[in-house]
């Protein structure tokens, strides 16, 4: 075998299992495409000691972190295939902007590729997302507090999360931009907390350089809100592990235990890859299990 351990994906997930299986003396190749989902992001939130700080820099911290130990190596690589063999697994690799091609063959491996998402109305969003536009309610909610918000989705959980963001103002808004996502019950939901509804679709998203201003909808309506929060779909990225028949959930998710096992021996999962709550601190408490766990069931293998 090449390395212990094959871990996919660079995120907070993937650097603390890297950093927690070097620090038990185990070789790890960390394969990363760097494409953060979050890349617009400007402040992360909620990850104790680093408030505020970007999510690029927790990154490269975390990366020169884990580089220090002379058991990681770290590649900018796209997995293309992970497969079974005798005794661990085959893991085949593209290096992005060319054919050069790779293979690692490993004992165990660790998924932590996290999620891709598409925003709703997402020519109109995408220029404020990140910065007047979030979504996440736990990690940016605080910051928006007093602010005129809005909620822009069409999911049927839209009635949860503006109570939750409801909390941080006494003015929020919920576009459901022409989509029948909230029904009757959830309307008088909204109202009881006095939540405005509005279900046109959104034509455009007002502002200037100090951020967003209005939303402008279709029945020629014009909302004013300084900011507010996005909900995305969120899409698995596991195109790559379809050979190893691992075991989801209805949304695609890894499906794993509490140690973070997933249903195929030798392969683990952690982060947003996984169902749960998807926060930096929460996903790398999960790459620090996983990195326990693979080190006991190594040993427990004799290796």
């Amino acid at each position: 075998m090449d390395v212990d351990v094959v871990v996919i994906g660079a995120g907070p997930a993937g650097l603390a299992a890297a950093l927690g299986l070097a620090r038990q003396q185990r070789t790890v190749a960390l394969l990363d495409s760097n494409r953060p989902r979050h890349a617009a992001t400007l402040r992360s939130h909620g990850f104790i000691t680093r408030d505020g700080s970007s999510p690029l820099e927790l990154r490269t911290l975390g990366r020169e972190e884990v580089l220090r130990y002379p058991t990681v190596t770290h590649e900018r690589t796209l997995v293309r295939q992970v497969a079974a063999i005798d005794g661990g697994f085959v893991v085949q690799a593209e290096q992005p902007g060319s054919r050069a091609e790779s293979e690692t063959r490993a004992r165990a491996v660790l998924i932590a590729t996290g999620l891709s998402e598409t925003l709703p109305a997402s020519p109109l969003v995408r220029p404020w997302y990140g910065t007047s536009l979030h979504s996440c309610m736990d990690c940016d909610g605080y910051d928006k507090r007093g602010q005129a918000l809005a909620l822009i989705g069409e999911t049927d959980d839209l009635v949860d999360r503006a109570r939750v963001i409801r909390r941080h103002t006494d003015d929020l808004a919920v576009f459901t931009n022409g989509s029948d996502a909230v029904d009757a019950a959830g309307e008088a939901a909204l109202a009881e907390h006095g939540i405005a509804l509005e279900r046109s679709p959104i034509v455009a998203i007002e502002g200037d350089r100090d951020g967003m201003r209005a939303i402008v909808l279709d029945d020629g309506s014009r909302s004013e809100r300084s900011g507010g929060f996005v909900r995305p779909w969120w899409h698995p990225q596991l195109e790559f592990a379809e050979a190893l028949g691992l075991e989801t959930d209805e949304d695609g998710l890894v499906i794993v235990d509490r140690t973070q096992r997933s249903s195929v021996e030798g392969v683990y999962a952690a982060g947003d890859i996984t169902p749960g709550f998807r926060q930096l601190a929460v996903a790398a408490g999960a790459g620090t299990i996983a990195a326990s766990v693979i080190n006991r069931d190594l040993i427990a293998r004799g290796l």
